[in-house]
């Protein structure tokens, strides 16, 4: 396929999940990528984990060598393995480019961009640690998100700009969310309701985590207390936040410079990994066939990674694309989830039952209406739950 033959696109945050399928697709279909990574040079570093590091300090215990073993440590936060899948990628010797790049430094896309007809912008700071969320996280997320944007506003060879969102930003309202009720591109996070929930609103409640967990993937158990918890919970609130404000800035900017822009709003991503670190995402898959005792009692949208991937493609090339678009494939609880797992490996040792006694977290439906004129038919849950495990096991994650 040969759709972008001759055409140039920006993908930032290209080590991603979802940007290294989109990077890719892209080369598969003829286009020149310009990709912006933290560090493009990051492969000839040595990766030293924290496990390593411990070992190390062990056998070596003189602070000289530990100090400087810290040192290497850091540095392995530029992941050596994160550009490397990238580069071997087919028609990426030929049509990729990898560029240093800085979210928080006004001006630093600009060249990136220079020359390219789509920006594809699905880089965003995450932090699980966050000690000032206005500073490390709410700011950073908006600033960034309008200075890639602001850089694209500086070249009129943009066509159109491709926002990867979230369905963080779109369904934590005061609505409900039961079988009967049907979520679309219409519904917005209420920010207000996220500030205020970091205050009155942090409870071991199911329901407070299927609100947080929109497109994350960390299992929490509600074990009846746990500071850490807690604050974990604050953290993905913030993020949740940080989504909202971020895609409610982009389309104020867009807006008002007359941009054309869509954004993709995915929930819960999973299938195979191109990158050979675990995302957040896979991980609850790894979670529920690694000896889990039981599965927390929540429920989540899920939508495939190609799918995702093939959504920024499509809300690029076809002219009438416009607005926000939802990718959800199903709303499972994690029940279903163990139940497919069981039917494709019967012989796997899988939790038997919810880590509460609660009623289980009711389902909801979200819409595909606008999605089909994507002109795509989502990979069925069941066949993502495959890939993804297939996918873990070859990466080695788990071996069975």
């Amino acid at each position: 396929m040969s759709t972008g033959a001759g055409k140039i696109v920006c993908v930032t945050g290209a080590s991603g999940y979802i940007a290294s399928w989109l990077v890719k697709l892209l080369l598969s279909r003829g286009y020149t990528v310009k990709a912006s990574v933290r560090d493009p040079k990051a492969c000839c570093r040595l990766r030293i984990t924290s496990s390593d590091l411990k070992v190390l300090i062990s056998l070596r215990n003189e602070e000289k060598n530990a100090s400087k073993l810290r040192q290497c440590n850091d540095k392995s936060k530029d992941d050596p393995r994160k550009t490397e899948h990238l580069r071997a990628l087919s028609g990426a010797q030929e049509r990729l480019e990898l560029f240093k790049a800085n979210l928080l430094e006004e001006g630093s896309f600009d060249s990136i961009v220079e020359g390219c007809e789509g920006v594809f912008h699905t880089a965003s700071p995450f932090y699980h640690d966050v000690k000032d969320p206005q500073a490390e996280l709410l700011d950073p997320a908006v600033k960034g998100t309008l200075n890639v944007l602001g850089s694209c506003a500086k070249h009129p060879s943009i066509k159109r700009v491709v926002l990867t969102s979230s369905m963080a930003a779109v369904a934590y309202n005061a609505r409900p969310r039961t079988p009967d009720v049907v979520v679309d591109e219409t519904w917005f996070t209420d920010p207000v309701m996220c500030r205020e929930s970091k205050f009155t609103s942090i409870r071991f409640n199911s329901v407070l985590i299927l609100c947080v967990l929109w497109d994350t993937a960390l299992l929490i158990e509600s074990d009846g207390g746990g500071g850490s918890t807690i604050a974990l919970l604050a953290n993905f609130l913030w993020y949740m936040l940080s989504k909202t404000l971020a895609e409610d800035a982009a389309w104020k900017f867009a807006k008002e410079k007359g941009m054309d822009m869509v954004t993709i709003n995915p929930a819960m991503v999973i299938g195979p990994l191109l990158q050979p670190t675990l995302n957040t995402s896979a991980a609850a898959i790894l979670s529920l066939i690694k000896g889990a005792q039981t599965f927390p009692n929540t429920s989540f949208g899920w939508i495939s990674v190609k799918d995702v991937a093939n959504a920024h493609i499509q809300a690029f090339e076809l002219p009438s694309a416009s607005g926000r678009y939802c990718l959800v494939e199903r709303v499972a609880h994690n029940s279903e989830l163990v139940k497919i797992l069981r039917e494709l490996y019967p012989d796997l040792q899988l939790p038997e039952k919810c880590a509460d006694d609660k009623p289980y977290v009711p389902i909801y439906q979200v819409s595909k209406e606008k999605t089909r004129t994507l002109g795509i038919e989502f990979i069925p849950l069941e066949v993502n739950i495959k890939e993804t495990v297939e996918s873990l096991k070859e990466k080695g994650f788990v071996s069975f």
